[in-house]
Protein backbone atom coordinates (compact mmCIF):
# COMPACT_ATOMS: atom_id res chain seq x y z
CA UNK A 1 0.00 0.00 0.00
CA UNK A 2 1.66 3.28 -1.41
CA UNK A 3 2.23 5.99 0.92
CA UNK A 4 0.00 9.29 1.05
CA UNK A 5 2.19 12.38 -0.55
CA UNK A 6 3.24 14.64 1.50
CA UNK A 7 0.81 17.42 0.08
CA UNK A 8 -2.33 15.04 0.51
CA UNK A 9 -1.04 14.28 4.15
CA UNK A 10 -1.28 18.19 4.95
CA UNK A 11 -4.71 18.75 3.21
CA UNK A 12 -6.28 15.76 4.91
CA UNK A 13 -5.00 17.32 8.57
CA UNK A 14 -6.11 20.80 7.54
CA UNK A 15 -9.59 19.59 5.91
CA UNK A 16 -11.59 18.87 9.62
CA UNK A 17 -10.26 23.13 10.47
CA UNK A 18 -12.26 24.02 7.45
CA UNK A 19 -15.82 25.48 7.85
CA UNK A 20 -19.27 23.21 6.79
CA UNK A 21 -21.98 24.89 4.87
CA UNK A 22 -24.21 26.57 7.88
CA UNK A 23 -27.64 25.02 8.24
CA UNK A 24 -30.73 26.71 7.09
CA UNK A 25 -33.41 27.57 9.75
CA UNK A 26 -37.07 26.28 8.61
CA UNK A 27 -39.07 28.79 10.10
CA UNK A 28 -42.39 27.69 9.10
CA UNK A 29 -42.97 24.14 9.62
CA UNK A 30 -41.70 25.04 13.45
CA UNK A 31 -45.02 27.98 13.33
CA UNK A 32 -47.05 25.23 11.81
CA UNK A 33 -46.40 22.22 14.11
CA UNK A 34 -49.67 22.14 16.41
CA UNK A 35 -47.31 20.69 19.19
CA UNK A 36 -45.27 24.07 18.84
CA UNK A 37 -47.21 25.85 21.81
CA UNK A 38 -43.98 28.61 22.72
CA UNK A 39 -41.67 30.42 21.10
CA UNK A 40 -39.31 32.51 23.26
CA UNK A 41 -37.44 35.19 21.28
CA UNK A 42 -33.72 36.18 23.25
CA UNK A 43 -30.91 37.61 23.11
CA UNK A 44 -28.75 40.73 23.91
CA UNK A 45 -30.42 44.39 23.59
CA UNK A 46 -30.87 46.03 20.48
CA UNK A 47 -30.96 43.05 18.40
CA UNK A 48 -34.52 43.40 17.21
CA UNK A 49 -36.19 40.56 19.20
CA UNK A 50 -39.58 42.54 19.60
CA UNK A 51 -39.98 42.72 15.39
CA UNK A 52 -38.54 39.51 15.43
CA UNK A 53 -41.44 38.19 17.66
CA UNK A 54 -43.96 40.35 16.48
CA UNK A 55 -43.43 39.64 13.32
CA UNK A 56 -43.29 35.47 13.65
CA UNK A 57 -46.64 36.06 15.85
CA UNK A 58 -48.36 37.89 12.77
CA UNK A 59 -46.94 34.63 10.19
CA UNK A 60 -47.98 31.89 12.63
CA UNK A 61 -51.65 33.80 12.64
CA UNK A 62 -52.03 34.31 9.11
CA UNK A 63 -50.96 30.19 8.89
CA UNK A 64 -54.21 29.48 10.91
CA UNK A 65 -52.36 29.80 14.11
CA UNK A 66 -54.58 31.51 17.61
CA UNK A 67 -51.30 33.29 18.80
CA UNK A 68 -51.17 35.73 21.25
CA UNK A 69 -47.23 37.93 21.66
CA UNK A 70 -46.12 38.95 24.84
CA UNK A 71 -43.76 41.89 24.55
CA UNK A 72 -41.99 42.86 27.34
CA UNK A 73 -40.67 46.19 25.29
CA UNK A 74 -42.03 49.65 26.80
CA UNK A 75 -41.42 51.25 23.83
CA UNK A 76 -45.21 51.85 22.03
CA UNK A 77 -43.50 50.84 18.15
CA UNK A 78 -44.85 47.52 18.13
CA UNK A 79 -48.78 48.73 19.44
CA UNK A 80 -48.22 51.32 16.98
CA UNK A 81 -47.27 48.84 14.04
CA UNK A 82 -49.93 46.35 14.83
CA UNK A 83 -52.53 49.39 14.92
CA UNK A 84 -53.33 49.12 18.74
CA UNK A 85 -53.38 52.43 20.42
CA UNK A 86 -51.86 51.21 23.84
CA UNK A 87 -50.75 47.24 25.18
CA UNK A 88 -51.38 46.87 28.71
CA UNK A 89 -51.58 43.58 30.81
CA UNK A 90 -54.64 42.26 29.06
CA UNK A 91 -53.78 40.73 25.49
CA UNK A 92 -55.62 43.07 22.77
CA UNK A 93 -56.63 41.52 19.59
CA UNK A 94 -55.25 42.87 16.36
CA UNK A 95 -57.08 43.71 13.64
CA UNK A 96 -55.92 43.30 9.91
CA UNK A 97 -54.48 40.10 10.23
CA UNK A 98 -55.33 38.22 6.85
CA UNK A 99 -56.28 34.22 6.73
CA UNK A 100 -58.46 31.92 9.55
CA UNK A 101 -55.78 32.76 12.62
CA UNK A 102 -56.06 35.21 14.84
CA UNK A 103 -53.49 37.55 16.78
CA UNK A 104 -53.32 39.04 19.74
CA UNK A 105 -50.29 41.48 21.89
CA UNK A 106 -49.70 42.67 25.28
CA UNK A 107 -46.81 43.86 26.99
CA UNK A 108 -46.02 43.15 30.22
CA UNK A 109 -47.28 45.24 33.03
CA UNK A 110 -44.67 44.39 36.10
CA UNK A 111 -46.37 45.84 39.02
CA UNK A 112 -49.81 44.72 38.12
CA UNK A 113 -48.53 41.02 37.50
CA UNK A 114 -47.23 40.93 40.74
CA UNK A 115 -50.51 42.33 42.39
CA UNK A 116 -52.37 39.57 40.49
CA UNK A 117 -50.25 37.08 42.15
CA UNK A 118 -50.76 38.47 45.89
CA UNK A 119 -54.42 38.94 45.10
CA UNK A 120 -54.74 35.55 43.41
CA UNK A 121 -53.07 33.38 46.87
CA UNK A 122 -53.92 35.88 49.50
CA UNK A 123 -57.31 36.58 51.50
CA UNK A 124 -58.98 39.92 50.50
CA UNK A 125 -57.65 41.50 53.70
CA UNK A 126 -54.30 40.39 53.64
CA UNK A 127 -53.75 40.97 50.18
CA UNK A 128 -54.60 44.66 50.95
CA UNK A 129 -52.23 45.03 53.63
CA UNK A 130 -49.41 43.53 50.95
CA UNK A 131 -50.36 46.01 48.48
CA UNK A 132 -50.02 49.00 50.59
CA UNK A 133 -46.93 47.89 51.84
CA UNK A 134 -44.14 50.33 50.70
CA UNK A 135 -41.56 47.58 51.17
CA UNK A 136 -43.61 45.36 48.61
CA UNK A 137 -44.86 48.20 46.25
CA UNK A 138 -40.82 48.66 46.37
CA UNK A 139 -40.23 44.95 45.37
CA UNK A 140 -42.33 44.61 42.66
CA UNK A 141 -41.47 47.79 41.07
CA UNK A 142 -38.25 47.72 40.75
CA UNK A 143 -36.04 44.60 42.40
CA UNK A 144 -33.72 43.20 40.53
CA UNK A 145 -34.76 40.36 38.77
CA UNK A 146 -38.35 41.27 39.10
CA UNK A 147 -39.00 42.00 35.27
CA UNK A 148 -37.79 38.62 34.18
CA UNK A 149 -39.89 36.64 36.84
CA UNK A 150 -42.65 38.42 36.37
CA UNK A 151 -42.29 37.60 32.48
CA UNK A 152 -42.56 33.73 33.03
CA UNK A 153 -45.16 34.19 35.51
CA UNK A 154 -47.13 35.96 32.92
CA UNK A 155 -46.03 33.06 30.79
CA UNK A 156 -47.25 30.52 33.25
CA UNK A 157 -50.73 32.25 33.58
CA UNK A 158 -50.77 32.08 29.17
CA UNK A 159 -50.14 28.55 29.19
CA UNK A 160 -52.65 27.61 32.15
CA UNK A 161 -55.24 29.52 30.32
CA UNK A 162 -55.36 27.05 27.04
CA UNK A 163 -56.55 29.55 25.13
CA UNK A 164 -53.92 30.20 22.54
CA UNK A 165 -52.03 27.87 20.03
CA UNK A 166 -48.86 29.40 20.06
CA UNK A 167 -47.75 32.09 22.56
CA UNK A 168 -44.84 34.01 21.51
CA UNK A 169 -42.86 35.31 24.16
CA UNK A 170 -40.28 38.58 23.70
CA UNK A 171 -37.75 38.12 26.74
CA UNK A 172 -36.93 41.75 29.09
CA UNK A 173 -34.51 43.57 27.13
CA UNK A 174 -31.33 42.68 29.81
CA UNK A 175 -28.07 43.66 30.63
CA UNK A 176 -27.12 39.93 29.77
CA UNK A 177 -29.74 37.66 27.76
CA UNK A 178 -28.69 34.86 31.04
CA UNK A 179 -30.69 36.93 33.21
CA UNK A 180 -33.75 35.08 31.83
CA UNK A 181 -32.99 31.92 32.55
CA UNK A 182 -31.54 32.74 35.88
CA UNK A 183 -34.11 35.46 37.60
CA UNK A 184 -37.49 32.69 38.23
CA UNK A 185 -34.80 30.80 40.57
CA UNK A 186 -33.08 34.30 42.09
CA UNK A 187 -36.60 35.71 43.20
CA UNK A 188 -37.83 32.52 44.26
CA UNK A 189 -34.73 31.92 46.44
CA UNK A 190 -34.93 35.22 47.80
CA UNK A 191 -38.43 34.95 48.98
CA UNK A 192 -38.42 31.49 50.06
CA UNK A 193 -34.43 32.20 51.65
CA UNK A 194 -32.41 32.67 54.41
CA UNK A 195 -33.13 36.34 54.83
CA UNK A 196 -36.61 35.55 54.70
CA UNK A 197 -36.64 33.49 57.29
CA UNK A 198 -34.56 35.71 59.43
CA UNK A 199 -36.77 39.14 59.38
CA UNK A 200 -39.56 36.51 59.88
CA UNK A 201 -38.29 35.15 62.99
CA UNK A 202 -39.40 39.02 64.86
CA UNK A 203 -42.83 37.90 64.61
CA UNK A 204 -42.42 34.45 65.60
CA UNK A 205 -40.07 34.73 68.54
CA UNK A 206 -40.82 37.71 70.30
CA UNK A 207 -39.59 39.47 73.21
CA UNK A 208 -35.79 40.82 73.61
CA UNK A 209 -34.80 37.38 70.66
CA UNK A 210 -37.15 38.68 68.37
CA UNK A 211 -35.22 42.24 69.09
CA UNK A 212 -31.68 40.17 68.33
CA UNK A 213 -32.67 38.66 64.84
CA UNK A 214 -34.61 42.03 64.08
CA UNK A 215 -31.15 43.29 64.48
CA UNK A 216 -29.78 41.41 62.52
CA UNK A 217 -31.94 41.52 59.63
CA UNK A 218 -31.43 45.47 59.83
CA UNK A 219 -27.92 45.29 59.90
CA UNK A 220 -28.85 43.47 55.95
CA UNK A 221 -31.18 45.39 54.47
CA UNK A 222 -28.70 48.43 52.95
CA UNK A 223 -27.87 50.01 50.18
CA UNK A 224 -30.30 51.63 47.89
CA UNK A 225 -33.52 50.46 49.18
CA UNK A 226 -32.53 51.61 52.46
CA UNK A 227 -32.27 55.12 51.45
CA UNK A 228 -36.01 55.06 49.43
CA UNK A 229 -38.04 53.50 52.42
CA UNK A 230 -35.87 55.60 55.21
CA UNK A 231 -36.23 54.74 59.13
CA UNK A 232 -39.64 52.85 58.14
CA UNK A 233 -37.88 50.37 56.55
CA UNK A 234 -37.45 47.68 59.46
CA UNK A 235 -41.58 48.05 60.47
CA UNK A 236 -42.37 48.15 56.58
CA UNK A 237 -40.18 44.42 55.83
CA UNK A 238 -41.29 42.83 59.27
CA UNK A 239 -45.25 44.06 58.16
CA UNK A 240 -44.17 42.70 54.51
CA UNK A 241 -42.92 39.36 55.61
CA UNK A 242 -45.23 38.43 58.33
CA UNK A 243 -48.10 39.13 55.42
CA UNK A 244 -45.95 36.99 52.75
CA UNK A 245 -45.37 34.43 55.12
CA UNK A 246 -48.43 31.64 53.66
CA UNK A 247 -47.11 32.62 50.02
CA UNK A 248 -43.17 32.41 50.17
CA UNK A 249 -43.49 28.44 48.90
CA UNK A 250 -46.08 29.58 46.24
CA UNK A 251 -43.24 31.33 44.28
CA UNK A 252 -40.48 29.01 44.95
CA UNK A 253 -43.02 26.17 43.53
CA UNK A 254 -43.85 28.41 40.31
CA UNK A 255 -40.53 29.20 39.59
CA UNK A 256 -40.14 25.55 39.20
CA UNK A 257 -42.87 25.00 37.14
CA UNK A 258 -41.76 27.82 34.66
CA UNK A 259 -38.59 26.32 34.20
CA UNK A 260 -40.09 22.88 33.44
CA UNK A 261 -42.31 24.52 31.05
CA UNK A 262 -39.49 26.26 29.31
CA UNK A 263 -38.08 22.61 28.54
CA UNK A 264 -40.61 20.52 27.72
CA UNK A 265 -41.03 19.76 24.04
CA UNK A 266 -43.27 22.17 22.95
CA UNK A 267 -40.96 25.12 23.80
CA UNK A 268 -38.76 26.73 21.16
CA UNK A 269 -36.01 29.30 21.86
CA UNK A 270 -34.75 31.46 19.07
CA UNK A 271 -31.47 33.16 19.76
CA UNK A 272 -31.80 36.48 18.08
CA UNK A 273 -28.27 38.39 17.50
CA UNK A 274 -27.00 40.71 14.75
CA UNK A 275 -24.24 40.13 13.06
CA UNK A 276 -21.78 42.18 15.34
CA UNK A 277 -19.05 40.68 17.69
CA UNK A 278 -20.29 41.47 21.16
CA UNK A 279 -24.55 40.29 20.03
CA UNK A 280 -22.83 36.97 18.93
CA UNK A 281 -20.81 36.39 21.68
CA UNK A 282 -23.51 36.52 23.79
CA UNK A 283 -25.69 34.41 21.31
CA UNK A 284 -23.37 31.59 21.67
CA UNK A 285 -23.32 31.95 25.39
CA UNK A 286 -26.87 31.60 25.22
CA UNK A 287 -26.61 28.69 23.07
CA UNK A 288 -24.37 26.85 25.30
CA UNK A 289 -26.60 27.84 28.64
CA UNK A 290 -29.52 26.58 26.62
CA UNK A 291 -27.63 22.86 25.80
CA UNK A 292 -26.41 23.19 29.38
CA UNK A 293 -30.07 23.63 31.12
CA UNK A 294 -31.61 21.00 28.06
CA UNK A 295 -33.82 23.51 26.85
CA UNK A 296 -34.76 22.87 23.36
CA UNK A 297 -33.07 25.36 20.74
CA UNK A 298 -34.43 26.06 17.26
CA UNK A 299 -31.98 28.38 15.80
CA UNK A 300 -30.26 31.72 15.82
CA UNK A 301 -31.87 34.62 13.74
CA UNK A 302 -29.77 37.30 12.18
CA UNK A 303 -31.30 40.42 12.14
CA UNK A 304 -29.71 43.64 10.03
CA UNK A 305 -27.40 41.79 7.91
CA UNK A 306 -25.87 43.44 5.00
CA UNK A 307 -26.59 42.05 1.15
CA UNK A 308 -25.11 43.83 -2.48
CA UNK A 309 -25.76 42.90 -5.61
CA UNK A 310 -22.44 43.49 -6.73
CA UNK A 311 -20.22 41.49 -4.35
CA UNK A 312 -18.37 40.07 -6.98
CA UNK A 313 -16.05 43.32 -7.26
CA UNK A 314 -14.21 43.45 -4.41
CA UNK A 315 -13.39 46.20 -1.53
CA UNK A 316 -10.09 46.24 -3.44
CA UNK A 317 -10.49 46.61 -6.89
CA UNK A 318 -13.37 49.13 -6.19
CA UNK A 319 -10.87 51.43 -4.61
CA UNK A 320 -8.13 50.82 -7.10
CA UNK A 321 -10.72 51.95 -9.24
CA UNK A 322 -11.67 54.86 -7.92
CA UNK A 323 -8.13 55.83 -6.99
CA UNK A 324 -7.03 55.64 -11.05
CA UNK A 325 -10.18 57.93 -11.82
CA UNK A 326 -9.27 60.56 -8.98
CA UNK A 327 -5.92 60.28 -10.19
CA UNK A 328 -5.12 59.62 -13.56
CA UNK A 329 -1.92 58.49 -15.70
CA UNK A 330 -0.37 56.42 -12.73
CA UNK A 331 -1.53 53.25 -13.31
CA UNK A 332 -4.17 53.41 -16.02
CA UNK A 333 -2.89 55.11 -19.53
CA UNK A 334 -5.43 55.79 -22.56
CA UNK A 335 -4.75 53.78 -25.52
CA UNK A 336 -1.04 54.70 -27.17
CA UNK A 337 0.12 56.57 -24.37
CA UNK A 338 1.86 54.40 -22.35
CA UNK A 339 3.06 52.94 -25.73
CA UNK A 340 4.97 56.09 -26.72
CA UNK A 341 5.86 57.30 -23.42
CA UNK A 342 7.59 53.99 -22.51
CA UNK A 343 9.48 53.61 -26.63
CA UNK A 344 12.97 53.38 -26.31
CA UNK A 345 12.75 55.29 -29.80
CA UNK A 346 11.36 58.41 -27.90
CA UNK A 347 13.59 58.76 -25.27
CA UNK A 348 15.09 62.01 -25.09
CA UNK A 349 13.24 63.22 -28.34
CA UNK A 350 11.02 65.54 -27.27
CA UNK A 351 12.82 68.59 -27.60
CA UNK A 352 14.42 67.61 -31.01
CA UNK A 353 11.02 66.86 -32.34
CA UNK A 354 9.48 70.13 -31.35
CA UNK A 355 12.26 72.10 -33.08
CA UNK A 356 12.37 69.58 -36.08
CA UNK A 357 8.34 70.30 -36.38
CA UNK A 358 7.94 73.46 -39.29
CA UNK A 359 6.15 76.08 -36.90
CA UNK A 360 2.60 77.28 -38.53
CA UNK A 361 1.91 80.86 -39.34
CA UNK A 362 -0.46 82.90 -37.26
CA UNK A 363 -2.78 82.98 -39.68
CA UNK A 364 -3.02 79.41 -41.11
CA UNK A 365 -6.01 76.69 -40.55
CA UNK A 366 -3.56 74.34 -38.41
CA UNK A 367 -3.81 77.27 -35.73
CA UNK A 368 -7.60 78.15 -36.12
CA UNK A 369 -8.44 74.46 -35.87
CA UNK A 370 -6.03 74.08 -32.47
CA UNK A 371 -7.81 77.07 -30.85
CA UNK A 372 -11.22 75.97 -31.62
CA UNK A 373 -10.59 72.61 -30.67
CA UNK A 374 -9.01 73.67 -27.22
CA UNK A 375 -12.35 76.19 -27.09
CA UNK A 376 -14.71 73.20 -27.47
CA UNK A 377 -12.95 70.35 -25.59
CA UNK A 378 -12.83 72.74 -22.28
CA UNK A 379 -16.47 71.99 -21.03
CA UNK A 380 -16.32 68.39 -22.47
CA UNK A 381 -13.28 67.73 -20.03
CA UNK A 382 -15.39 69.44 -17.29
CA UNK A 383 -18.33 67.38 -17.47
CA UNK A 384 -15.72 63.72 -17.47
CA UNK A 385 -14.02 65.21 -14.91
CA UNK A 386 -17.34 65.49 -12.54
CA UNK A 387 -18.34 61.97 -13.92
CA UNK A 388 -15.04 60.67 -12.78
CA UNK A 389 -15.52 61.39 -9.39
CA UNK A 390 -19.43 60.99 -9.35
CA UNK A 391 -18.04 57.27 -10.55
CA UNK A 392 -14.89 57.93 -8.06
CA UNK A 393 -17.61 58.30 -4.88
CA UNK A 394 -20.10 55.18 -5.68
CA UNK A 395 -16.97 53.13 -6.01
CA UNK A 396 -15.66 54.31 -2.82
CA UNK A 397 -19.11 53.86 -1.09
CA UNK A 398 -19.35 50.36 -2.50
CA UNK A 399 -15.82 49.54 -0.74
CA UNK A 400 -17.07 50.26 2.20
CA UNK A 401 -19.92 48.33 2.10
CA UNK A 402 -18.11 45.19 0.43
CA UNK A 403 -15.89 45.71 3.57
CA UNK A 404 -18.70 45.73 5.99
CA UNK A 405 -19.73 42.47 4.32
CA UNK A 406 -16.42 41.25 4.26
CA UNK A 407 -17.05 41.85 8.86
CA UNK A 408 -20.36 40.67 9.07
CA UNK A 409 -19.61 37.39 7.39
CA UNK A 410 -16.16 36.60 9.52
CA UNK A 411 -18.58 37.11 12.79
CA UNK A 412 -21.08 35.33 11.32
CA UNK A 413 -18.54 32.46 10.42
CA UNK A 414 -17.34 32.33 13.59
CA UNK A 415 -20.18 31.67 15.46
CA UNK A 416 -20.58 28.91 12.78
CA UNK A 417 -17.71 27.37 13.50
CA UNK A 418 -17.81 27.26 17.30
CA UNK A 419 -21.98 26.19 16.65
CA UNK A 420 -22.08 24.19 13.67
CA UNK A 421 -25.06 22.22 15.06
CA UNK A 422 -26.95 25.90 15.30
CA UNK A 423 -29.77 27.14 12.25
CA UNK A 424 -29.33 30.04 11.03
CA UNK A 425 -31.52 32.88 9.57
CA UNK A 426 -30.81 35.55 8.00
CA UNK A 427 -32.76 38.56 7.86
CA UNK A 428 -31.83 41.54 5.56
CA UNK A 429 -31.36 45.42 7.20
CA UNK A 430 -33.95 47.53 6.17
CA UNK A 431 -33.79 51.25 5.47
CA UNK A 432 -36.01 52.35 8.23
CA UNK A 433 -38.51 51.13 11.33
CA UNK A 434 -40.90 48.55 10.68
CA UNK A 435 -44.48 50.77 11.43
CA UNK A 436 -47.45 48.37 10.68
CA UNK A 437 -48.77 45.18 9.95
CA UNK A 438 -47.10 45.21 6.02
CA UNK A 439 -43.76 45.50 7.69
CA UNK A 440 -44.07 43.04 10.12
CA UNK A 441 -45.39 40.59 7.19
CA UNK A 442 -42.05 41.20 5.06
CA UNK A 443 -40.13 40.47 7.98
CA UNK A 444 -41.91 37.45 8.18
CA UNK A 445 -42.06 36.51 4.67
CA UNK A 446 -37.93 37.38 4.89
CA UNK A 447 -37.45 34.76 7.76
CA UNK A 448 -39.02 32.14 5.81
CA UNK A 449 -37.26 32.84 2.26
CA UNK A 450 -34.34 30.79 2.81
CA UNK A 451 -32.30 33.65 1.19
CA UNK A 452 -29.10 34.13 2.77
CA UNK A 453 -27.73 37.56 2.45
CA UNK A 454 -24.07 36.97 3.18
CA UNK A 455 -21.88 34.48 1.00
CA UNK A 456 -21.83 30.71 2.55
CA UNK A 457 -18.47 29.72 4.16
CA UNK A 458 -16.32 28.17 2.02
CA UNK A 459 -15.85 24.20 2.29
Amino acid sequence: MSRPEPAQTQDAARRPHHLSAKRVLDLDPLLDDPKTRIVVCCGSGGVGKTTTAAALGLRAAERGRKVVVLTIDPARRLAQSMGIDSLDNTPRRVKGVEGDGELHAMMLDMKRTFDEIVEAHADPERAAAILGNPFYQSLSAGFAGTQEYMAMEKLGQLRARDEWDLIVVDTPPSRSALDFLDAPKRLGSFLDGKLIRVLLAPAKVGGRAGMKFLNVGMSMMTGALGKLLGGQLLKDVQTFVAAMDSMFGGFRTRADATYKLLQAPGTAFLVVAAPERDALREAAYFVERLAAEDMPLAGLVLNRVHGSGADRLSAERALAAAENLEEPRIVDQEGGKAGLRNSPDTYDSSESAASEAPAPDAGSPAVTDLEHTAATDEPQTHVERSVDQLTASLLRLHAERMQLLSREQRTRDRFTALHPEVAVAEVAALPGDVHDLTGLRDIGNRLAAHRPELPDPEV
